[in-house]
């Protein structure tokens, strides 16, 4: 365990877990509940001194730093939340929400404020923006084009149907001509697919 344990040290996941990334969210954000309040136990220095509480009974086997790739990260770290917490945060601070098109997108916690990348096809109909934690949070939209690239960054979704879209519809519609640019993006058919596949 002490090989593992100097290896923990140096290990950082590719993205950052969604409960090491709430330690910051819950504690401005969800203020009123204790569970979440005390999610302390998620930060790098509480897990590395408990790391032999935590990390053992998934780590049978593991000697070597490129095992540590196929760890199960986010079921182990939910292990140490007991179930009234694990219930407050799936409900207040979602690891993923639906949008109009059905996606379920995955939302960033590991900004100062919570991120929500979908592209912006999948957004017609949605006339404000998303919030989380009881509707106390608005989530941070990244728009995007159909190739995935940001088009606009903004917590105000009417605002930007109102006076943004229609700069961005002329831009992209002729670069993007196989996906849907409607007039009004408010009482569109939200969609995730090219026109000639909603024709299908």
């Amino acid at each position: 365990m002490s090989a593992v344990k100097h290896r923990f040290k140096a290990f950082r996941p590719p993205a950052s877990p969604r409960h090491c990334a709430l330690v910051p969210f819950c504690p401005r954000h969800l203020p009123r509940y204790p569970a979440c309040r005390n999610l302390d136990v998620l930060s790098h220095q509480a897990l590395l001194a408990a790391l032999e509480h935590w990390f053992a009974p998934y780590a049978r086997g593991i000697s070597r730093l490129a095992q540590l790739r196929n760890f199960p990260l986010a079921e182990a770290l939910r292990s140490l939340l007991d179930y009234p917490a694990q219930r407050r945060l799936d409900q207040e601070a979602p690891e993923r929400l639906e949008v109009p098109s059905g996606s379920r997108i995955r939302i960033d916690y590991g900004a100062d404020v919570p991120v929500l990348a979908v592209k912006l096809q999948e957004l017609f109909g949605w006339q404000e923006s998303p919030r989380i934690a009881a509707g106390r949070v608005p989530l941070l939209l990244h728009l995007l084009s159909p190739a995935g690239r940001p088009v606009q960054v903004t917590r105000d979704l009417a605002g930007f149907w109102r006076t943004g879209y229609r700069d961005v519809r002329k831009e992209l519609r002729g670069r993007y001509p196989k996906h849907p640019w409607p007039e009004d993006p408010c009482t569109a058919r939200p969609t995730r697919h090219t026109r000639a596949r909603q024709r299908g």
